[in-house]
């Protein structure tokens, strides 16, 4: 039934407690007793205030008597040299949680602050060298509707020596608990909304292209590419609905919950150098090539795709339509030399071992000119 599966065996894990809804953290505060008496607050400089999310946390923790101390200095693509300090301030002030609040950025340097601070990790090298085995508990609170970093047990860290981003994947940074209020969305900027919902869908989509994909999400997966091509156009047009807002939440989730069980593909990893050398937003960057590349896997995984489109009612080619109209104002201009490097470093990432069909340079060089 299922095409091009290398296995026949389905597993499906992921350990963390969701709260979903408007007030959820007042109204699950008891929960907050069970992480730890002191939390390292682990935030961007102004989305967890600006949401509106950091308030809702720091009364709660006052009325419970915990402890906190905040780290507010995580950009986007988080650096292994933040990871690092944030470390050594969590064992600094004796801390035993981390709760992270932000968009990707933020939850995933928070899981990398967890490992690194229960590792005594010091430095940079340590880091890259230490054998992960446990992390202190983590608690994710997203502002965004994209990395569905809440519901998985990866962080992605920037690398600036090499100018590269790493990965990093291990079950002791899955969130205990995820608490996703839509309300802490609604004073995201337009752009913000539509690259991490793109971020959300490319998630979503891989959880199908994935040589690992797994049948047991395909549920979640259909139900959340639906949500964003339903709603995505709605909620641009109506930032401060809450309904549109949840449902874009939702889908966000979904995907998180998606990748955790199959892994992302050259999806990925062909916009993560987009990211890195152009600063293109990382959801935007998946947005650029997500035509060519579904163009690329669709002979290999036609049945799933198929059955993807006819859940929601459409086609390929209006969806191809509705993904273009949303991308009009994006112009990424890229050289040459960019080209015939990243063909090549992209071909052999890691990513590929995970990706249907033969991923070559020339394939990889082909997707990129077609943003020229």
């Amino acid at each position: 039934m299922y095409s091009n599966k290398e296995t026949d065996i389905n597993k499906y894990f992921m350990p963390t407690e969701v709260h979903l809804g408007k007030k959820c953290i007042e109204k699950s505060k008891d929960k907050f007793s069970e992480f730890g008496k002191k939390a390292l607050i682990v935030t961007g400089r102004s989305s967890a205030v600006k949401s509106g999310a950091q308030q809702d946390i720091l009364l709660v923790l006052a009325e419970k008597s915990i402890e906190h101390v905040i780290y507010n200095e995580i950009v986007e693509n988080p650096t292994v040299d933040s990871v690092v300090k944030g470390a050594g301030i969590f064992k600094e002030n004796n801390c035993d949680h981390v709760i992270a609040i932000g968009g990707g950025s933020p939850l995933d340097a928070g899981k990398a602050i967890a490992l690194a601070a229960k590792h005594n990790v010091t430095s940079k090298e340590e880091f890259f060298s230490t054998d992960f085995s446990e992390a202190f508990p983590v608690v994710a609170i997203p502002t965004t509707s994209g990395t569905g970093s809440e519901a998985t047990q990866y962080s992605i860290i920037t690398d600036t020596d090499s100018n590269t981003k790493k990965g990093i994947a291990h079950p002791a940074i899955f969130p205990v608990c995820s608490f996703l209020d839509p309300t802490y969305t609604i004073s995201l900027s337009e752009n913000v909304t539509r690259n991490t919902a793109i971020d959300a869908l490319s998630h979503l989509l891989e959880g199908i292209y994935s040589k690992r994909r797994n049948p047991l999400t395909y549920p979640v997966i259909f139900q959340g590419v639906k949500l964003i091509y339903d709603n995505l156009k709605k909620c641009l047009q109506n930032p401060e609905n809450y309904e549109l807002r949840e449902k874009l939440m939702i889908a966000s989730l979904y995907g998180g919950v998606a990748i955790a069980q199959t892994g992302t593909t050259v999806q990925h990893s062909i916009g993560y150098p987009l990211t890195t050398e152009y600063g293109v937003a990382h959801g935007l960057a998946n947005g650029v090539v997500m035509k060519d590349i579904m163009e690329a896997y669709y002979p290999h995984i036609k049945y799933e795709l198929n059955q993807l489109f006819h859940f929601i009612g459409i086609n390929k080619l209006v969806f191809f339509s509705w993904l273009r109209e949303l991308l009009t104002d994006v112009n990424v201009e890229i050289t040459d030399t960019f080209i015939e490097k990243q063909a090549i470093e992209v071909a052999h990432s890691s990513h590929v071992n995970n990706t249907p069909g033969n991923i070559s340079p020339s394939l990889i060089k082909k997707i990129y000119l077609q943003l020229k």
